[in-house]
């Protein structure tokens, strides 16, 4: 009886979603069944690495089946679906092969504070989590897609779409809400930004939190279990989400598209401004407080009049009122440090203007801890620039390694070591520097849109099997 009622209740929001959107389901032209595939992105127009997965996903997906129809589920209801496409262009310089209503549909959500972080002051995995399923039902009331893909990392929408949806689900997974090391770095009891200096210092806390973290593994273990098939971004993230979600014959690794033909056309000139480029969202996992920080050390440690050859240069997306707060307080610190006039913030830059940046740059700096990637710094490498990168995730075992037995970058871990390794990289003669951007250079082939594209179609020729 349970049974019965639960298929005539997903029946009834079947019809429901589908009489709001009768278009995306007639026939095309050349008399074939229009597929839909819903890709669950709540900030596709945030301009990051993440929006770039997304758009070099659905142009595959165009170039691989005729009959497909993407709809992109989208929080940013302040613009319009051809304003995003034009900043998709961009951006990112990425041209869709169909880009018609019908081709790229946009639902927008209203209900996208339900996942904003500053809504959840405590239990914030949890709550955004929870807050997603709400904006789930939000979007599949809206829309049931034949395949759902979650292409942002909500996995508790998962369930969602494969048991009220009837939906094959998928998800590409950049970086696990939780992991063994965010654990590890409570049971060590050590401060970060996701991980308040009151809980760290206090061992009853500490416990409880751990309790917290290890319950909420739990259940995102079962939420991941719901997508048939799993693609992730890297080694690192691939290792925690087969711990977490024990899917090792379902989840591939498939490295995200890195399209640097541009930055490889920009010169490899030994002359460059003495600048380091920091390419990153302005989000607090991207640390940009201990770019500043070392970028002060840097400094004391530099002759006084050579000090105003340098200068630190942030570029980077900025989705939110958070976010520009964020920046606000960035601008306080580096005004605090005394360097506020060498730091300078650009917000929300065209692809142009981003490539004029690298190339007049000397280094690319990146300080996220466990990045799930690091396509900012592939991008940098590919730019010229001297990449010196934090010394975990992504960066230290996918992209910053040796390449022809031979260095491709630097990294680092702690104000002291980014700004030793500043020192290290600024004191290199101008044939050393050119070695090794050159190699790096070379290096970056690994990554491409072509690959990315290849490894994206496969796996999702898994979910297409029973449409085709």
């Amino acid at each position: 009886m349970v049974y019965l009622l639960f298929r005539l209740f997903r029946a009834w929001i079947r019809r429901r979603a589908d009489s709001q959107l009768p278009h995306l389901r007639e026939v095309l032209p050349n008399g074939q069944r229009p597929i839909i595939v819903g890709c669950f992105h709540p900030y596709c127009n945030a301009g990051g690495g993440g929006e770039r997965v997304l758009w070099v996903a659905v142009r595959a997906l165009q170039k691989r089946y005729s009959n497909v129809r993407c709809v992109i589920y989208t929080g940013d209801t302040d613009v319009s679906p051809n304003e995003i496409l034009d900043r998709v262009q961009q951006r990112f310089n990425i041209v869709l092969p169909r880009s018609g209503p019908n081709d790229i549909h946009f639902v927008y959500l209203r209900r996208r504070i339900w996942v904003e972080a500053s809504r959840y002051p405590v239990f914030t995995l949890l709550g955004q989590s929870l807050g997603s399923v709400v904006l789930g039902l939000e979007a599949l009331f809206a829309c049931i897609p034949d395949i759902y893909l979650d292409t942002m990392g909500y996995a508790f929408t998962l369930p969602v779409f494969r048991y009220l949806g009837g939906c094959n689900t998928g998800c590409y997974v950049h970086y696990p809400t939780i992991s063994t090391d965010m654990l590890d770095r409570v049971a060590q009891r050590r401060t970060t930004y996701n991980n308040a200096g009151l809980v760290s210092r206090s061992r009853t806390l500490s416990r409880l939190k751990l309790v917290y973290y290890r319950v909420f593994a739990w259940m995102y273990g079962i939420a991941g279990r719901r997508s048939d098939i799993v693609m992730v971004n890297s080694s690192w993230t691939y290792n925690h989400i087969v711990s977490l979600w024990n899917g090792l014959e379902r989840t591939f690794i498939v490295n995200p598209p890195c399209d640097v033909r541009e930055f490889l056309s920009i010169p490899l000139t030994k002359e460059r401004k003495r600048s380091i480029i920091s390419v990153a969202q302005f989000r607090p996992e991207k640390d940009h407080g201990l770019q500043i920080a070392s970028f002060n050390r840097f400094l004391k440690l530099t002759p006084a009049e050579e000090r105003s050859q340098y200068r630190l240069v942030l570029v980077g997306g900025c989705r939110n009122e958070e976010d520009a707060g964020r920046v606000e307080y960035l601008r306080e610190l580096a005004k605090e440090m005394n360097v506020s006039d060498s730091v300078e913030f650009c917000l929300n830059v065209p692809f142009d203007e981003l490539k004029q940046k690298l190339s007049e740059s000397a280094v690319g700096i990146h300080t996220m801890w466990n990045e799930h990637f690091g396509i900012s710094v592939v991008e940098c490498m590919a730019a010229g620039t001297i990449v010196l990168a934090h010394d975990s995730g992504g960066p230290k075992f996918d992209i910053v390694v040796e390449f022809n037995d031979e260095r491709t970058g630097f990294l680092a871990s702690d104000v002291d070591s980014y700004s030793e390794a500043l020192r290290t990289i600024f004191s290199l003669s101008s044939d050393e520097q050119m070695h090794i951007r050159t190699n790096a250079r070379e290096s970056v082939a690994r990554f491409s849109d072509s690959e990315f594209e290849e490894k994206f179609v496969k796996a999702m020729d898994v979910l297409f099997s029973n449409f085709l």
